[in-house]
């Protein structure tokens, strides 16, 4: 267990409550960035790992289902084959000094691709300096999780050309209605401290439909991270082919000791409402604890963004009961200590 510092919780906290602002600042940064995209075959790549590459994960439920473009997301640092001049990378690290995607930053200028970097500074934008290549530069001195709301903002405003109509109007209301919202997830008796509570010390697996299992993957490492605690996420229907048979199966008194945090959205499908229900039947029957947690609005990007900031809350108040400070990461740099962080030169 990390020790408790003093300052570390408001710390995360304070930074937890500019989500909204940043978002918008990310989105007018990217916007002011765009280039004109393509009338067809818009292949969008983006790199990044962990707080970046959660980011531009973020954006993908937004970008797949309500733009012409198709965005994938790559968590290393080898690109597709498939990358070519037709397509567009976006090379986003928050440190600017992420190896894997400096590897895949040299890799997509050798493809011919149309490279955009989203960074702080680092060896990343250096690069892109020297070789021309547009970048999106965000505030430095952030914990990069913490930094998602530019990174999501910036990666949607450059694809913002993509969307049939400007996202401007959407994000502003996004970040108004989430900039309220926090008022209610950062209260002690609040919504996420009442998650937090119902969680305890169980095994948190967090649900959700395929749209929103970026969200998922960001309340667990969310979780992972600022509780200091492990987690699991997963995507509905898909665990109705697989998962759905280990619960099933799964003896009462093993169950007790998890905790499913099923995120739904007011605007799913009728069959997706039906399977929730079906699972969480189960899992009461299997006596795991069951927390639904309704995503507000019926716009995606909106219930997005509020999502973002209740799980951050959800894990900050977690972070209190286990009694760690949310701050630090430790592990993650005892590994870069013991492994470098290896910058690749230039090729010649």
């Amino acid at each position: 267990m990390a020790p408790r510092s003093t300052d570390g919780p408001a710390r995360m906290r304070a930074l937890a409550a500019t989500l909204p602002e940043a978002l918008e600042t990310g989105y007018r940064a990217g916007r002011e960035l765009a280039r004109p995209l393509p009338g067809d075959d818009l292949r969008v790549i983006a790199v990044g790992m962990g707080g970046s590459g959660i980011a531009a994960d973020l954006a993908r439920g937004v970008v797949d289902s309500e733009s012409r473009a198709v965005l994938g997301v790559v968590r290393s640092p080898d690109l597709p084959r498939s990358v070519d001049p037709r397509t567009e990378v976006l090379l986003v690290s928050y440190s600017g000094n992420t190896w894997e995607t400096l590897v895949a930053y040299d890799a997509a200028g050798r493809s011919g691709a149309r490279r955009v970097v989203i960074t702080s500074g680092g060896t990343l934008l250096e690069r892109a300096e020297a070789d021309g290549v547009p970048a999106l530069t965000v505030p430095p001195g952030l914990p990069p999780r913490s930094a998602v709301g530019y990174l999501l903002g910036g990666v949607l405003g450059l694809l913002d050309p993509a969307f049939p109509e400007s996202l401007e109007d959407r994000i502003g209301r996004a970040a108004a209605a989430t900039r309220t919202r926090i008022r209610e997830y950062s209260r002690p008796g609040g919504v996420a401290a009442k998650v937090a509570r119902q969680v305890g010390d169980r095994l948190p697996f967090v649900y959700a439909e395929s749209a929103f299992v970026p969200l998922a993957r960001r309340w667990k490492t969310q979780v992972e991270e600022n509780a200091k605690r492990l987690a699991v996420f997963d995507e509905v229907p898909e665990l109705f082919h697989n998962a759905l048979v280990g619960w099933d199966a799964i003896p009462r008194k093993t169950a007790r000791a998890y905790a499913a945090i099923l995120l739904e959205w007011a605007a799913e499908p009728p069959p997706v409402r039906t399977s929730f229900r079906y699972l969480e039947r189960l899992l009461k029957q299997r006596g795991a604890s069951v927390c639904r947690v309704n995503l507000p609005s019926d716009d995606r990007l909106e219930a997005l963004v509020s999502g973002i900031s209740f799980g951050d809350h959800v894990s900050l108040f977690l972070a209190d009961r286990d009694g760690v400070d949310p701050y630090p990461v430790d592990a993650i740099t005892r590994l870069k200590s013991a492994i470098g962080n290896p910058v690749p030169s230039r090729e010649p």
